[in-house]
């Protein structure tokens, strides 16, 4: 049997972003979730991660998730035996961006929740051939399942968050980077960038997707994290 995989999720999202992939690795790995809701500070959700955590596991963790594997990362790396980041950011928000997740936080204070859906789920931060209007349903019951008040939590913590560019450059653990070639954010330069900061890192793109390339192209991902899965751990 192979390593415990904890799947962390992108922001405002729950364990059915990666039901495709859960569904995968749990023929040969014990898969565990791990929430994100009602913290709002990175630190605070690698802790609680920690404190329920196999004593060694692997890690996948999308958008926000994989901001919350570098922390986990710098907090105990010898816990680790492995990791993925799909469609990472290792930098910290420049005082721009960090202004810029203001009105958005500030809809879902002021009760106008449903249009921090639409703009987090917008079409154009999808690839153009996904069919979004098909996902919305899921994508709407999982955001509001999560809710305003602890998106906020969520918003804020990414806002906050550290630059994690020196735990790049640490990692010694098989270590793949994934990213989407439609994804309007975390662009293949950005991730090229990721990448060649760890060492021996593997990049790979998913093609046809863009924010969500779990459920956009959820086959693709599936494989392509099943084959980390079986990677030796020559690395430690």
């Amino acid at each position: 049997m192979g390593d415990p995989v904890v799947f962390i999720p992108p922001m405002l999202c729950d364990a059915r972003v990666f039901a495709d992939q859960i569904a995968e690795l749990s023929r040969d790995n014990p898969v565990l979730f791990a929430p994100t809701r009602g913290m709002d500070t990175i630190e605070a959700i690698a802790a609680q991660i920690l404190s329920w955590a196999p004593q060694e596991f692997a890690l996948a963790g999308g958008g926000m998730g994989g901001m919350v594997a570098l922390e986990l990362l710098r907090r105990a790396p010898k816990r680790i035996t492995r990791v993925a980041f799909i469609n990472v950011n290792a930098q910290a928000d420049t005082p721009k961006t960090a202004a810029d997740r203001e009105p958005i936080i500030i809809a879902a204070k002021a009760g106008r929740f449903n249009d921090v859906i639409a703009e987090r789920f917008a079409p154009e931060r999808f690839c153009e051939d996904t069919d979004v209007t098909a996902l919305m349903p899921l994508l709407q019951d999982m955001a509001e399942g999560i809710g305003a008040e602890a998106f906020v939590k969520q918003a804020r913590a990414v806002q906050r968050r550290k630059d994690q560019q020196a735990v790049l450059r640490k990692i010694k653990q098989p270590a793949l980077v994934i990213s989407s070639d439609s994804d309007p954010d975390n662009t293949k330069r950005r991730q090229d960038f990721v990448a060649e900061m760890i060492p021996y890192a593997k990049h790979e793109v998913i093609k046809g997707a863009g924010l969500l390339p779990s459920l956009e192209q959820p086959a693709q991902l599936s494989k392509i994290l099943r084959d980390w899965c079986r990677q030796p751990l020559v690395l430690r």
